[in-house]
């Protein structure tokens, strides 16, 4: 399972113990369309949450439930880990696409809600006296990047609409998406297989005019994001 599956599967799993914590019962259909996998993926789940030591209690005709009197405990953290999350906010903030601010913020403020009064008193001021360079005016150039994060991990085919120079005409093509990188522009680049190229290419996020996600999935490549450097790095930078 790739890196970015684990990801997905562990936000679904937090998702589900929070529910779990928070109703009387929790019913599998229910789950399965709104986190949109199968009930056995679910079923899955509950099993895992199980075998992690989350004693889960089945009700005929009802759905699951908690074993009574049990209780998560609320996450904690250190002052140092509470630090590090601000400067990962900070750097968020600075990049071009409005999708990945919006929803990181949206998890930011859930971590912020579980830290003791005291952390968030001075997770507030190191917050106000912390600055990272760069686009300064808070430019934002793209809103297509967690749209590109959910089909990458679901392996689904993207249309898009791309323009690869400001006087070029707009192509359309299908792409199955790869992978995702930062450069040293400040641009999100997406590196998809290009079906009508037949290769791969580099999509820059604001240059990308639009962009459909299509219920077509496609087989992962077996490459692995490590080769791929590699390859291209063998491919820009000759040997001395």
């Amino acid at each position: 399972m790739a890196y970015s599956d684990n990801i997905s599967r562990l936000s679904r799993l937090t998702s589900i113990l929070l529910k779990l914590q928070s109703k009387s019962f929790v019913v599998v259909s229910q789950l399965a369309t709104e986190f949109d996998v199968s009930k056995r993926t679910i079923y899955r789940d509950l099993t895992s949450l199980e075998q992690a030591g989350i004693p889960i209690v089945a009700a005929e005709g009802k759905g699951y439930s908690l074993l009574s009197g049990y209780n998560i405990p609320p996450v904690m953290f250190t002052e140092s880990e509470a630090n590090a999350l601000i400067f990962g906010e900070k750097l968020i903030a600075k990049t071009k696409d409005k999708s990945l601010i919006a929803e990181f913020n949206n998890a930011i403020d859930k971590i912020k809600s579980v830290l003791r009064n005291s952390e968030k008193e001075k997770v507030e001021f190191l917050s106000k006296r912390t600055i990272i360079g760069k686009n300064w005016q808070e430019e934002r150039t793209s809103n297509h990047l967690s749209i590109i994060q959910k089909t990458l991990t679901n392996f689904q085919v993207l249309k898009i609409e791309y323009k690869k120079e400001e006087s070029a005409k707009s192509t359309e093509r299908k792409v199955e998406p790869f992978a995702i990188y930062h450069n040293t522009a400040e641009n999100w680049v997406l590196i998809a297989w290009c079906r009508m190229r037949k290769d791969f290419r580099n999509f820059r996020l604001d240059r990308i005019q639009s962009l459909i996600e299509l219920s077509e999935s496609f087989t992962p490549h077996k490459m692995t994001l490590a080769e791929y450097v590699e390859i291209q790095r063998k491919k820009h930078f000759k040997e001395p």
